[in-house]
């Protein structure tokens, strides 16, 4: 097959680490990798495609680019759709779907649209089967057809994820408002974090939920790849080989390995910690991430020097607090910036502990006491947030969270407070 053109998309933010990625999957540069809004264009073979469906932790999915045209009504979609090949990647035989996203378009309604797309998919196989054409499945399609229009432009894709990448296979045990997947992997490849470096360092997420960024971190160490549990949508299309994809597969399984570096996890609701156990059982890391019960703001730190990594509570996940946290109350934090197809619900806020005190302090507190040594990594939609908790942020790195635009704040910790002491005014 030739060259193919693919798009991943990713969330914002995410793109230079999603770009560094699949360089290092691909080997690709210059103009074979591009860095765009929103995603990382790839020009590359369809082993690559594979391959990055089965190894990339960031990536939503993997589209392949089929056509980009110019267009100002719906008729002109119809035309575009008419001229692509759709009879070289699926049959007759197979269902399908039309997606549609879109960024400042001129048209008025994006479900007339893409079911003007549909009617060329169907009309064009008609056309070459005989008056045959596939059936429209909007539940469970064997493929999807996806459209991006912009002010003036229609650029038309078909999916070989499937599944958003971000559903792994493991995770089946979750709380309230959990971090997708491809989150947690951005957290840590933003971090640094490296278990493969000559003085690895451990991780810890104090918040872990059902444990998300510790069973990724854990994977990582493992050499376990993201996709190995899983299906892909390019297993129903046409240029798809058994045989390509099974020694594919090999490889990632030969390249397994037992972690060398322990990967720690703890929440202060026994019930989350259980979850996470049996999520990181059914990701192949139960022997090497450690999850134990615990309150934030009384857990001791699992080694003398290491690397935290946690997206505290705020809104559904509030109960993270613990004994310092309940019954929490909540102030309002939320940013609802709309991101288009990125949006997927679920606001947060901050939290206060039990005596009225914003919890945040407190866990800085306990940090400067018992945690010097440590790097902190925190995502969090409060831009404020820092000064709150009276630390002073070496590096923020922008990050959004589906629609809420967030900060990935790291923090070095050294005893006692990280400002100068405060300066009483003069007396009167």
């Amino acid at each position: 097959m030739n060259p193919l053109h693919l798009f991943l998309p990713c969330a914002a933010g995410v793109e230079g680490l999603l770009a560094d990625e699949v360089h290092a999957l691909t080997g690709l540069v210059g103009m074979d990798l591009q860095t765009l809004r929103g995603g990382v264009l790839v020009r590359a073979s369809w082993r690559d495609a594979l391959r990055l469906n089965l190894h990339s932790r960031l990536a939503q999915r993997v589209l392949v680019q089929l056509a980009q045209a110019p267009y100002r009504n719906e008729q002109d979609l119809y035309r575009a759709a008419s001229g692509i090949a759709w009879e070289i990647w699926f049959t007759t035989r197979q269902s399908f779907k039309v997606e549609m996203t879109a960024q400042h378009s001129p048209l008025q309604s994006l479900n007339f649209a893409a079911l003007k797309i549909k009617d060329a998919v169907a009309d064009r196989f008609r056309a070459k089967a005989g008056g045959v054409r596939p059936d429209v499945d909007t539940q469970r399609p064997d493929v999807r057809v996806h459209a991006h229009l912009t002010t003036d432009t229609a650029t038309f894709y078909i999916d070989t994820s499937g599944e958003p990448l971000f559903k792994r296979g493991w995770r089946e045990d979750t709380g309230d408002a959990p971090l997708k997947e491809t989150l947690a992997a951005a957290m840590i490849a933003a971090s640094g974090w490296d278990p493969f470096a000559d003085e690895s360092l451990p991780l810890y997420d104090p918040c872990c939920g059902s444990g998300t960024v510790a069973i990724e971190a854990a994977q990582i160490a493992c050499r376990i790849a993201p996709g190995l549990k899983r299906r892909f949508a390019f297993e129903q299309l046409l240029p798809f080989q058994a045989h390509v994809w099974s020694a594919i597969k090999k490889e990632a399984e030969d390249a397994r390995r037992t972690g060398a570096v322990r990967v720690f996890g703890s929440d202060v609701s026994h019930r989350m910690v259980d979850f996470a156990q049996r999520n990181a059982e059914r990701a192949g890391v139960a022997e090497a991430v450690e999850f134990r019960g615990g309150d934030a703001l009384q857990r001791m730190p699992p080694a003398p020097r290491g690397v935290m990594l946690l997206n505290p509570p705020y809104g559904e996940r509030i109960a993270a607090a613990g004994i310092a946290g309940r019954p929490a109350r909540m102030v309002a934090q939320q940013d609802r910036h709309a991101r288009g197809a990125a949006y997927d619900g679920g606001g947060r806020e901050t939290a206060h502990t039990d005596d009225g005190g914003d919890f945040f302090p407190q866990l800085a507190a306990h940090w400067k006491k018992h945690y010097a040594g440590w790097t902190a990594w925190m995502l969090t939609p409060d831009l404020k947030l820092p000064g709150r908790m009276r630390l002073k942020e070496s590096r923020r790195v922008p990050m959004w969270n589906g629609p809420i635009e967030c900060r990935l704040f790291r923090f070095d910790l050294v005893a006692g407070s990280a400002r100068g002491p405060r300066t009483e005014p003069p007396a009167a």
